[in-house]
C-alpha cells in the first residue's frame, strides 16, 4: 500500500477522501463520492475486502488484490444518487477508464466472483477487469509496454503510473516518448491484420509554438503572454518566482498593484501547478502537480461526461494525469458548427423571405426565430473550442459561488496554435455568414 494510504480500520471518511483522490475525473465529483461512500459502507464489516481495496487503488494495481464484492441485485444494477449502471463498470469507470462501455469488460481469470458468472456477491475491483475494444472500434494504443508486455491505451497511461509511495513502490514508467518513440498512433488490430497508421489532421505544416498561455486574477491579465514552441512538447505553469522561459511558466514573479487579498492568498498555495503536454499531432494531456486541486474548463472532457459543451467545470485532483483535449474531435466539431452555422443562415435567409414551404410558415417568421441560435455562431464560439481555461486553488460554476472563472483569484488561459490553424483551414473553406453585431 502506498505511503499515507488508510486501512480498514480507519474512519469511513479518511477512507472515502483517500480513494476519491484517484479518481480519474470522469463522472463529476458528487455522484463519485456517493459512490464510493457507498461501497466503504458495504464493505466496513468486511475488512479484509476493505484492504484489498484500498491496495488496488491505491497502488494503481501494481499490488496484487482480492475480490472486493458486494450483493447482487436483482437486476444486477446498483442505484447511485439516482443512477442505475452496472456495479463493476461503475468503479471501473471511476478509478480506470472514465469512457468505458459496460460491454467491454472482461474479467481476469483469477477474480472469483466476477460479474458474469453470475454468483449473489458480486466483485468490484477494478484491477480485476481488463477492458476489452473491438478492433472496429479502432482505439489508439501507445506502443510502450506495461510490464505485463501488454499495451497500454495511451489516454489510459496514468492507470500505470504510481502517484504516491516510496522509490522501491514506485512503478517507473516514463510518460514521455523516448527518443526511439513515434509519436503517431497504432490502431488495435487483430494480429493476422496489417497495422494502420493514423493518417494527419491536416497537411499544413505544424505552427512554430503548439500553444500560448496568460495569466488572469480575477478579470485582469497580469504580465504578457507566454508561447511554448513546438519542439518543447511539456511546459509546467507553477507558482514558483524563477525567471519564465522554454518548458517553465513561472507565475509568482508577476506583480499586479491592483491585486486582491483573495489572489494573493490563492497564489500561495499554486506550488508546483500543472504540467501541459502535446501529444501526436495536438492532443493535450494535463497533469495536476500541487497540492491543491485545479479546476478545468474542457470540450473534450464535457464530451466524455455525457454533458453540453461549456457546460461543466472539471475538478482534478492533485497527482492526477488526465486528457484535456483531443484535436481530431474539436476539428470534427468546428466543422459541423461551422456547416451548421452557414446552413442554418441560408434557411433563416429564405425563412424571413417566406420561401420555406409547410405549416409554420406563414409570413416567414416561425422558422426564422428557430433557426436564429444556429445562424448566430460566430467565430469567437469556434475559437472557444481551441481554448483550455484552468482555475487555481479555487473552482467556479453551478456548486460554487464564483459563477465564471473571472471571479476566480488566479487562472490560465491556453490558446491551442495547432488547433487555431485547423479553425483558419475550416473558416476559409466554409465562410460564415456574418451573424451581425451581437446585443
Amino acid at each position: 500500500m502506498s505511503v499515507n494510504a488508510p486501512s480498514s480500520s480507519d474512519a469511513c471518511l479518511s477512507i472515502v477522501h483517500s480513494l476519491m483522490c484517484h479518481r480519474q475525473g470522469g463522472e463529476n465529483e458528487s455522484f463519485a463520492k456517493r459512490a464510493i461512500e457507498s461501497l466503504v459502507k458495504k464493505l466496513k464489516e468486511k475488512r479484509d475486502e476493505l484492504d484489498s481495496l484500498i491496495t488496488a487503488i491505491t497502488t494503481n494495481g501494481v499490488h496484487p488484490s482480492k475480490c472486493v464484492t458486494i450483493q447482487r441485485t436483482l437486476d444486477g444494477r446498483l442505484q447511485v444518487a439516482g443512477r442505475k449502471g452496472f456495479p463493476h463498470v461503475i468503479y471501473a469507470r471511476l478509478w480506470r477508464w472514465p469512457d468505458l462501455h459496460k460491454n467491454e469488460l472482461k474479467h481476469v481469470k483469477f477474480c472469483q466472483y466476477a460479474f458474469d458468472l453470475k454468483y449473489d456477491n458480486v466483485c468490484v475491483n477494478p484491477y480485476h477487469y481488463e477492458r476489452v475494444v473491438s478492433p472496429g472500434i479502432g482505439a489508439c494504443f501507445d506502443t510502450r509496454s506495461h510490464p505485463s508486455g501488454r499495451l497500454i491505451k495511451e489516454e489510459h497511461i496514468h492507470d500505470c503510473i504510481q502517484m504516491e509511495g516510496p522509490s522501491s513502490m514506485t512503478l517507473q514508467l516514463d510518460h514521455h516518448p523516448p527518443d526511439h518513440y513515434s509519436p503517431q498512433p497504432l490502431r488495435l488490430m487483430s494480429p493476422e491484420l496489417p497495422q494502420r497508421t493514423t493518417s494527419s489532421v491536416t497537411l499544413y505544416p505544424s505552427p512554430e509554438f503548439w500553444c500560448s498561455i496568460s495569466y488572469f486574477e480575477m478579470d485582469v491579465q497580469v504580465g504578457e503572454m507566454f508561447k511554448v514552441l513546438a519542439n518543447c512538447p511539456v511546459v509546467t505553469v507553477d507558482g514558483y518566482v524563477d525567471p519564465s522561459g522554454g518548458d517553465r511558466f513561472c507565475l509568482g514573479q508577476l506583480s499586479n498593484v491592483h491585486r486582491t487579498d483573495a489572489s494573493e492568498r490563492a497564489r500561495l498555495h499554486i506550488g508546483k501547478g500543472v504540467q501541459l503536454e502535446c501529444r501526436g499531432e495536438g492532443d493535450v494531456w494535463m497533469r495536476c502537480l500541487s497540492d491543491h486541486a485545479v479546476f478545468v474548463q474542457s470540450y473534450y472532457l464535457d464530451r466524455e461526461a455525457g454533458r453540453a459543451p461549456g457546460d461543466a467545470v472539471h475538478k482534478i485532483y492533485p497527482g492526477a494525469l488526465i486528457k484535456v483535449f483531443d484535436l481530431r474531435q474539436c476539428h470534427r466539431q468546428m466543422q459541423q458548427q461551422a456547416a451548421t452555422a452557414q446552413a442554418a443562415a441560408a434557411a433563416q435567409a429564405a425563412a424571413v423571405a417566406g420561401n420555406i414551404p409547410g405549416p409554420g410558415s406563414v409570413g416567414g417568421i416561425a422558422p426564422a426565430i428557430s433557426l436564429s441560435a444556429a445562424a448566430g455562431i460566430g467565430v469567437d464560439d469556434l475559437r472557444r473550442l481551441c481554448i483550455l481555461r484552468l482555475s487555481f486553488v479555487k473552482g467556479w460554476g453551478p456548486d460554487y459561488p464564483r459563477q465564471t472563472i473571472k471571479q476566480t483569484p488566479c487562472w490560465v488561459e491556453v490558446h491551442l496554435h495547432r488547433a487555431l490553424q485547423l479553425l483558419d483551414e475550416v473558416l476559409h473553406t466554409m465562410p460564415l455568414a456574418d451573424p451581425g453585431p451581437a446585443n
